[in-house]
């Protein structure tokens, strides 16, 4: 766990495993992508698209203090699609929410069953 691409690795997938399952339960599942640009610029995480159009970020971090910069793909999003933009969360490993940005917040792991 010393190596820290290993560990983003290994929480990023727990993560996207618990919001497949969890989102599979409901009556009109999203679907769920993940975001490259072309040019490899920017990346999102998450991307949770619901039957209506709108869409929901996530980036997901090894970090129990993410910051400002942490959500800076997640505001290119929101600023790429508008109005169709819900909300962003940036998942990290720390005890607490946060707001980072009007629409993006900071929410620990235990988030995805709370």
């Amino acid at each position: 766990m010393r190596d820290a691409d290993l560990l983003g690795a290994l929480v990023e997938s727990f993560a996207v495993a618990q919001l497949r399952s969890q989102c599979a339960l409901l009556d009109d599942p999203p679907r769920l992508f993940h975001l490259r640009d072309a040019n490899g610029r920017r990346e999102v995480d998450v991307i949770i698209e619901f039957s209506d159009g709108r869409a929901a970020g996530i980036e997901v971090k090894a970090s129990a203090a993410p910051g400002p910069d942490d959500a800076r793909h997640l505001r290119w999003l929101r600023d790429s699609i508008g109005d169709r933009f819900l909300a962003g969360a940036v998942l990290h490993t720390g005890p607490r929410p946060f707001r980072l940005d009007d629409s993006i917040l900071a929410l620990p792991l235990y988030s995805l069953w709370s």
